[in-house]
C-alpha cells in the first residue's frame, strides 16, 4: 500500500504520521502503541474485520475513537487513530511516498457486542 509519510511542526513538537492519498472518510490507519499497524476501510466489506468494524462504528453510531477505546479496554491493547494536533494548528514540513504493508484488524479483537 502506498502512503505518504508526512512530517508536521506543531506546538508540541515535530510529528511524523502516515497519511492515505485521496483519503475517504471511511478509511483509517490504526496505530498500536503509536506505530502504524492496521488499515481499516469501513466500506470494504470483502474483508471480515472491516465488516465487523462497519457494524461497530456505523451501525452502532459510534465514532472510530470511541470504538477503539472499547476494543482497547476489552482486549488490554493500545489502539488509536493519530491526530496531527489537538489545537488544530500545524505546519507541514515535508512529505514522501512510502510503501507500507498494513494488515486488517485481527478478528479476535472485534466483537459485535462491545
Amino acid at each position: 500500500m502506498k502512503l505518504f509519510e508526512t512530517t508536521y511542526r506543531t506546538f508540541s513538537g515535530t510529528k511524523t504520521i502516515l497519511e492515505i492519498p485521496k483519503r475517504k472518510s471511511s478509511q483509517y490507519i490504526v496505530y498500536e502503541d503509536n506505530l502504524p499497524k492496521y488499515y481499516v476501510d469501513l466500506y470494504d466489506l470483502s474483508i471480515e474485520s472491516n465488516s465487523m468494524m462497519n457494524s461497530l462504528v456505523l451501525c452502532a453510531k459510534r465514532s472510530m475513537t470511541e470504538t477503539l477505546k472499547l476494543i482497547n479496554k476489552k482486549n488490554n491493547i493500545n489502539l488509536s487513530v493519530i491526530k496531527i494536533s489537538k489545537l488544530g494548528l500545524y505546519k507541514k514540513k515535508k512529505s514522501k511516498k512510502v510503501e507500507v504493508d498494513l494488515k486488517p484488524l485481527p478478528e479476535k479483537w472485534l466483537s459485535y457486542s462491545l
